[in-house]
């Protein structure tokens, strides 16, 4: 079940917090920093104050509560974590060519409020979420950091490699949720070596993943997170799918698209209101139609969101279903 959040602390902490932010060259001071824990939800009686040291993705050594209450998270891949691991944020920021979460945590974000966008988070409203426990996804800016870390204790949770994995087991330790996390991958694991076997002959294929928009197509290199499910899975890549990409996504353009002819097509959009209709736009043009895969009815249009983004536990679990569903019938 979710962990939901506290009821709110009293306004005149904010209040504090907020006054020390916008003062002092824009960081919060140390004192603010220290989180009201006097009351639990019914406020009659006093919180675990316990706290614990988990070493996050840059190698720092952050103190968080050993069962937090309100967590923040300013990536799409934190908030995978977190309802993977049973905790409801208080705050999160859009995901990549979103309004909010990513369109498939929607349904489970819904009540979450915004702190922020793709772009980085909007200080005063994490400050209003009033957290104990900030997970800042890959950031990178040290001076967002640095103020973030005087509002709660805060932890890059995405590591260079960008690998999901690691960065459940690192939410997993800053949560207090070890064992729901070791469990999950455990899980993870089984399925993939279940899909592997049910995929038969077709666990050797050349797989292709890219990402459409009216800006042209994209492809997923080596280095993001759907290129390391595809990994577990033993799929090999077609052209430049199979080198490190510099960026999340690589443009091609159409007379490029030799890139992704692979066996199976896996494309999608961030705008969910066009995926019905993209596989039939795509079989209309004729650099499209001119694709093995297309020509022989093994292309698939997916959620662009899940696939196509930063992605995360609950994601990855979802991409084995849609090949499945795809591939093993």
């Amino acid at each position: 079940m979710p962990h939901h959040p506290l009821a709110p602390r009293p306004s005149a902490r904010r209040t504090t917090l907020l006054a020390a932010l916008l003062a002092g060259a824009g960081l919060l001071t140390a004192t603010a920093c220290a989180g009201d824990d006097s009351s639990d939800a019914a406020g009659t009686a006093k919180a675990d104050t316990s706290t614990v040291s988990v070493t996050d993705a840059t190698g720092t050594a952050v103190k968080v509560p050993a069962h937090p209450r309100r967590v923040v998270v300013l990536s799409e891949m934190d908030l995978d974590s977190a309802l993977t691991l049973g905790v409801e944020p208080v705050g999160l920021t859009a995901a990549r060519g979103q309004k909010g979460a990513p369109g498939y945590l929607a349904d489970k974000a819904a009540k979450i409020p915004l702190v922020g966008t793709v772009t980085g988070p909007d200080i005063e409203k994490v400050v209003a979420a009033e957290p104990d426990v900030i997970l800042a996804g890959q950031l990178a800016d040290t001076q967002v950091l640095a103020q973030l870390r005087k509002v709660a204790p805060t932890l890059v949770t995405i590591g260079n490699d960008k690998d999901w994995k690691s960065s459940l087991t690192l939410t997993g330790k800053a949560l207090g949720r070890n064992n729901e996390a070791e469990k999950f991958l455990s899980g993870y694991d089984e399925k993939v070596t279940a899909l592997k076997k049910d995929l038969g002959a077709r666990a050797g294929s050349e797989v292709s993943v890219a990402r459409y928009s009216a800006k042209g197509t994209a492809v997923m290199q080596q280095g993001v997170f759907v290129s390391d499910v595809l990994k577990d899975l033993g799929f090999t890549r077609p052209g430049i799918q199979a080198k490190r990409g510099e960026g999340h996504s690589t443009p091609i353009s159409n007379e490029n698209l030799k890139e992704i002819d692979g066996d199976w097509l896996f494309i999608g959009t961030l705008d969910a209101t066009s995926e019905s209709g993209l596989l039939r736009q795509l079989q209309a043009e004729p650099a499209y139609r001119g694709l093995k895969a297309v020509k022989e009815k093994h292309a698939t249009v997916i959620d662009g969101s899940m696939w196509t983004s930063l992605g995360g536990a609950r994601a990855a679990e979802s991409v084995l279903t849609d090949i499945r569903e795809a591939m093993a019938k």
